[in-house]
């Protein structure tokens, strides 16, 4: 297990001599279930070897509590001996308690080790992690140092086997059972390595196509000016081979593609490897003057993150919204990508240019008026001036309406020249999962001709006392303007605008702990205005917050984390807090002394409240993915699970907050799972805090897509209070929440017998009026649910008179509000009762006009809905024929690339092929065809539904003849080796219906199906032995017929 926990493994970030922690990943998951498998499983293969004891103890600290061991153990309070003992008579298991949650556990075998992980039950995930984070390489505890993960030549299985042949007597039989031991230990630490490069070789890898387009895309950015990003880059060699790689062939063998000079704006030139597996570092020309491979440093996914890595400046100037502004004014030989840098996918019109002279006109007025120097430059530079905060601010908003100006252009005109908006990906790529329109705020100022109220002067006149006075001085201005009432606008936009941000950025740089700590107070209250915040990040105030997270003050720090949790509510200030480092910061800020561990003394409470303004601001920042990713490599999920636990709701409010933006990940879900925190959420809904229920209901909404934590939602208890949620129907953001958590535990029937008995049905048939389309989305998804897993619940919506309500929202334009209310309609019309009233309210033409929709999920779901109600209508096959074109166009729909569409389109064909008169229709329509040139799939849901429309338009003219002659029966034969019993029978039936045509029998032959079918003719699956049997005879009556004619003619 050595080799695959320092090579296989994911782990965070090691920083400030700490120890690093195994990542919530895939990857991870598989390696610790295989594992805890492996282990649960050793005393029974290997009694002998799992009796070994350990020249060490694996030893680490456990939340199990004593009471947890039951017989063979002997249990106090807060201690735990085994009574299996070693030949020293010393327990082989040990737990003593460390502190208020925390024991310390010590097992000295696999026999025991076996044991804890059963005893964990439910918790053995968490428990396996905790003992291979506390003993990274253990087959050294086991075996001895000699045995240790070594990088290189390992010789020590030898070394053992020597010393075996060596001893004798009851020495020997020992060392020969160690050495079986290690031997079996590194037979499933190869298993394990194998595992892991499978998931690894899947992960996306970088081509020389790629490379090369990155490094064209940065050349177009290189030079000694403003608005460059490098000074050149420039491949080491030009000599490029077949595969498009630039390495030497020795290196391509080790995944080189190529080696790169790059000289940035500050500091010296790098030298840089391209690599399949990503981009690194390596030592350049060694003092032979050759070129030396050797990697330096960490590997980056690519040319970009590196560049940002290794240089500030490159990184400052990608980030900066300054770039973005100074390359608009390039040459026109670039504007291609300057138009792409910004998402515009339309050409500048000749309007657009001559509305931008005259704003620059305007521009070059307003500054004479003001007095500015003459001769400066107008083009926005990096270095910012406080003088010129005014103007530039401007431009940015005349900039701003132009380009929406030119979008909304482009929408409108057809004939314009459309670009690929490459650059926008490569450097402004930061998902987000919330709106970024403080992005587009009109910049307000105050109007030089208006009346300006008194605080307006007042505060002008702080902020000259501030810039030229001395420490006194500044303290006493900076209390004066605490004084003023800063959440008002007016005050807010007043300090802003006679250059008052500038002098308060400026004194977090001073050292002196009391004027910084009065600036960032006035900061943090005055940030929470949107135009603020962007002034802040312009002025490069967050990456000064940053540094200050690093003080010693806890004050200090509160108050930078508290800032920056306001300013980073738009996506470039969540970038910059990233990149100058600061998520490791925060996430350190959350370490602090398990609540309740200890007394809370005045310096504990302190650290608490560093903690809870750390998570503050891990909340803004976690809008981000790459954020989130950030926070989960720098060991932010345990910490946040710590967290959890506790009593206060202000800390629990930001700490849900960052955990459920964070549940969108994969890797976060697991370790929310796994971690134990389901058990918290679930306590904290019942708190009277609405906001806290809120995000604990989101929380469980985003995690229970797994089955596992539906299970584990039941098993705590959470299904009552989230059901009690649904009679807030005042608060909107409460009830979407609410009601999307009740729709993801509705997956699981166990979930919705309770939701039964608690009337759950009811109360949200009744939230179907009059509620906004996010609440609407998740009512009816929950109600398709419950109606799909328990055949009583759609009665209950027909007596509730919901199905009108559902009815009617099929009118609607919601995509996926029309995707949840055609499988509520679907799974209701299985019910001939609840078709009647679909039927009258003209409920299957709404359906069927859905198939036109552009969106592949809805048009799946109204097919898959059309289904049951063709099959429970009373008079179906007259019923389709009256939507005019409605054939024509379901058969249509088989030209789709969207196999869901495809799968559930065949399901509806079957359906409409009963009818004969629909079965011809469909045959003048292609339809044979069209359902052969699928035949050729891998997809077993597709397959199924496929065969069955194949089987049923097989009962109309010549459609069998068709079917050989576009040749789908081969392909059909190839169904029956699926896993999937379904496909079976669905195939047999289908070849069954096949096998009447002498043609289509040989081909079978051919194909190898009679052994295929034979076995099956003995399934439990009473039609799949039918249809098995008629095809073997219809196959067996052809070869006798040939055999008989044979003989008659000699």
């Amino acid at each position: 297990m050595g080799q695959t926990l320092t090579r296989a493994a994911q782990w965070t970030s090691v920083s400030d001599g700490g120890q690093g922690r195994l990542e919530f990943s895939p990857v991870n998951e598989a390696l610790l279930n295989s594992i805890i498998k492996y282990v649960e499983g050793f005393p029974a293969k290997h009694p002998a070897e799992a009796a070994i004891v350990f020249k060490s103890p694996l030893q680490w600290k456990t939340v199990l509590e004593p009471t947890a061991f039951g017989s063979g153990y002997e249990t106090s309070n807060d201690a735990v001996t085994s009574e299996a003992k070693d030949k020293n008579d010393q327990p082989l298991l040990t737990m003593r308690k460390l502190g208020e949650l925390n024991y310390d556990l010590k097992v000295h075998c696999f026999n025991q080790l076996c044991n804890v992980l059963k005893v964990a039950g439910e918790m053995k995930m968490r428990e396996a992690r905790a003992i291979l984070e506390a003993n990274t390489d253990p087959i050294a505890k086991m075996l001895g140092d000699g045995f240790a993960t070594t990088e290189g030549e390992d010789n020590s299985t030898l070394r053992l086997l020597e010393q075996t042949k060596k001893e004798s007597g009851d020495e020997g039989d020992e060392l020969e059972s160690k050495l079986r031991l290690l031997l079996l230990i590194q037979q499933v630490d190869m298993q394990l390595m194998n595992q892991s490069l499978k998931h690894i070789s899947q992960e996306v890898r970088l081509t020389p196509q790629q490379v090369n387009s990155e490094v064209a895309l940065l050349k177009r950015f290189c030079g000694n000016d403003s608005g460059s990003v490098l000074q050149s880059i420039a491949f080491t060699t030009d000599y490029i081979f077949d595969n498009g790689c630039r390495a030497p062939p020795w290196r391509q063998v080790h995944g080189d593609i190529c080696c790169l000079d790059i000289m940035p704006l500050d500091g010296d030139q790098l030298t840089v490897t391209a690599n399949t597996a990503g981009v690194y570092m390596n030592k350049g020309i060694d003092e032979s003057n050759e070129q030396s491979y050797e990697r330096v440093g960490d590997v980056h996914k690519d040319l970009l993150t590196l560049l940002k890595s290794k240089s500030p400046k490159f990184a400052e100037r990608i980030a900066s919204k300054e770039f973005e502004l100074k390359e608009e004014q390039k040459k026109e030989d670039i504007e291609t990508y300057e138009d792409d840098f910004d998402g515009d996918v339309t050409e500048r019109g000749q309007e657009e240019k001559k509305e931008e002279k005259k704003v620059e006109k305007t521009h070059k007025q307003t500054a004479k008026k003001k007095k500015r120097t003459a001769g400066r430059n107008n083009a926005p530079t990096l270095n910012w001036k406080n003088e010129e905060m005014n103007r530039q601010n401007s431009e940015k908003r005349e900039r701003d309406k132009r380009e929406k100006s030119e979008k909304r252009v482009s929408r409108q005109t057809n004939d314009r020249k459309q670009k690929t908006p490459a650059l926008e990906d490569e450097f402004y790529s930061d998902s987000s999962s919330e709106s970024e329109e403080e992005e587009d705020t009109p910049d307000r100022r105050q109007e030089q001709n208006s009346d300006l109220p008194s605080e307006y002067w007042q505060i002008q006149k702080l902020v000259k006392y501030l810039k030229g006075g001395n420490q006194t001085a500044t303290i006493i201005a900076l209390c004066a303007m605490r004084d003023f009432n800063l959440g008002q606008e007016t005050c807010q936009l007043a300090i802003r605008d006679v250059g008052g941000l500038e002098v308060l950025i400026n004194l977090l740089e001073t050292g002196e702990i009391k004027c910084m700590i009065g600036s960032l107070k006035i900061l943090k209250e005055i940030s929470k205005n949107t135009q603020i915040r962007k002034a802040i990040a312009d002025l490069g105030g967050l990456q000064t917050m940053v540094d200050i997270l690093k003080s010693s003050s806890k004050d200090l720090k509160c108050l930078a984390a508290e800032t920056i949790a306001n300013v980073a509510k738009f996506r470039r200030a969540r970038r910059t807090v990233r990149q100058h480092g600061g998520i490791k910061k925060l996430v350190t800020l959350l370490d602090c002394a398990p609540l309740g561990s200890m007394p809370m003394t005045d310096e504990f409470e302190k650290d608490v409240e560093v903690a809870r303004c750390g998570a503050l601001a891990l909340w803004s920042c976690s809008k981000s993915t790459r954020n989130k990713l950030a926070i989960r490599k720098a060991g932010g999920i345990p910490l946040l699970a710590r967290l959890l636990k506790s009593p206060h709701e202000d800390m629990l409010i930001p700490v849900v907050g960052s955990l459920q933006e964070c549940a969108s990940e994969q890797s976060y879900r697991l370790a929310i799972r796994t971690e134990g925190m389901i058990e918290d959420l679930v306590k904290n809904l019942n708190t009277e805090n609405q906001e806290l229920q809120m995000h604990c209901a989101s929380a469980i909404f985003k995690c229970a897509e797994e089955k596992e934590t539906r299970d584990l939602v039941r098993y705590h208890g959470g299904l009552d209070p989230l059901v009690s949620l649904l009679s807030n129907s005042d608060n909107k953001e409460l009830l979407a929440a609410g009601t999307g958590a009740i729709w993801k535990c509705a997956m699981s029937p166990e979930n919705v017998e309770r939701f039964q008995e608690l009337k759950a049905i009811e109360m949200l048939v009744a939230l179907l009026n009059d509620q906004p389309e996010e609440v609407l989305v998740n009512v009816v998804g929950a109600l398709g649910e419950c109606a799909a897993q328990e055949p009583s619940n759609r009665s209950v919506i027909r007596k509730t008179n919901g199905i009108p309500s559902l009815v009617n929202l099929l009118t609607g334009t919601n995509q996926a509000l029309l995707v949840n209310v055609t499988k509520a309609v679907g799974a209701c019309a299985t019910e001939q009762d609840n078709m009647g009233i679909i039927d009258r309210l003209d409920g299957v033409r709404l359906l069927w006009s859905l198939l036109k929709n552009n969106n592949p999920e809805v048009q799946a779901s109204a097919a898959w809905a059309i289904c049951p109600c063709i099959e429970n209508a009373k008079d179906a096959g007259e019923m389709v024929r009256s939507f005019v074109g409605g054939l024509e166009l379901i058969v249509s729909l088989l030209k789709s690339d969207n196999k869901e569409v495809l799968a559930s389109v065949c399901a509806a064909i079957a359906k409409i092929a009963i009818d004969e008169e629909n079965l011809a229709v469909i045959t003048d329509h292609g339809v044979v065809p069209m359902l052969a040139k699928l035949a050729s799939t891998t997809d077993d849901r597709l397959r199924r539904h496929l065969a069955d429309a194949i089987a049923r338009c097989c009962m109309w003219g010549n459609n069998r003849v068709a079917f050989g002659l576009n040749g789908a029966v081969a392909p059909l034969v190839r169904y029956l080796k699926s896993p999937e019993s379904s496909v079976h029978r669905a195939t047999a039936e289908a070849l069954f219906q096949l096998s009447r045509d002498p043609d289509n029998c040989i081909t079978m032959h051919e194909s190898g199906v009679v052994k295929l079918l034979v076995g099956m003719v003995g399934a439990d699956d009473q039609a799949l032995q039918v249809a098995a049997a008629g095809c073997i005879r219809n196959i067996r009556r052809l070869a006798l017929a040939n055999e008989k004619a044979r003989y008659s003619q000699t």
